[in-house]
């Protein structure tokens, strides 16, 4: 039953996306997908807390089959309609089940999630703000300094919050290094694959320790 309704719930908040989307039309659509993708990283960070790592493989491959037909009959334009290339929602909805064969542990499970969700998210969005001036390209990507900088320091607020809470032993010089480690991820991994490697190398990483 949870497991319907976490689904029914990503869908419920991308038409609601998709709806404010249509009623701006001509505004930034960077702005909706990014705003789509904290939210629904965010809630699927959470998953472990309440569904079984099995649940979660199988709402991530129902969400895999819904986004890949969404972007062959553009269903949800607000995600889809952007200038650059990108399969940044292919690989969202793969690393959500994809992380649970690396990792038993809920909080990195959790970590893992915000890092690709809530980090890499807000560093797009002040990037698009505030890196016009400070912008350089990685692969023919276009990146910033304001969006790296933006995307150390969130995940280095995810991290040392996540490591109060789980209690874990892991050292600041550790919580530092994944930060910068992941960083580097969301520079190189262009046209969305970033929303892929980045759950799975921070879940890696910090199996290991």
């Amino acid at each position: 039953m949870y497991a319907l309704l976490s689904l029914a719930a990503i869908f419920l908040l991308l038409i609601i996306n998709e709806l404010l989307w249509r009623q701006r039309a001509g505004g930034h659509n960077e702005h909706h997908r990014k705003l789509i993708h904290i939210l629904v990283g965010t809630f699927v960070a959470f998953w472990p807390y309440y569904l079984s790592w099995n649940d979660i493989r199988y709402i991530s491959l129902a969400f895999l089959i819904g986004v890949g037909l969404s972007k062959i009959l553009n269903i949800f334009s607000s995600i889809h309609e952007v200038e650059r290339f990108t399969i940044g929602e292919i690989c969202f909805a793969l690393a959500v089940g994809l992380t649970t064969f690396i990792t038993k542990t809920d909080w990195i499970y959790t970590a893992a999630i915000l890092q690709m969700s809530i980090a890499d998210g807000l560093a797009a969005i002040i990037g698009l703000r505030f890196g016009q001036t400070n912008s350089y390209r990685v692969f023919g990507a276009k990146k910033s300094v304001a969006g790296t900088a933006t995307y150390v320091v969130v995940s280095l607020a995810i991290m040392t919050g996540l490591r109060y809470v789980s209690s874990s032993q892991l050292s600041a010089w550790f919580v530092v290094s994944v930060a910068l480690v992941d960083a580097f991820i969301e520079n190189i991994a262009v046209y969305g694959l970033d929303n892929l490697f980045l759950p799975l190398v921070t879940a890696i990483i910090l199996s290991r320790f």
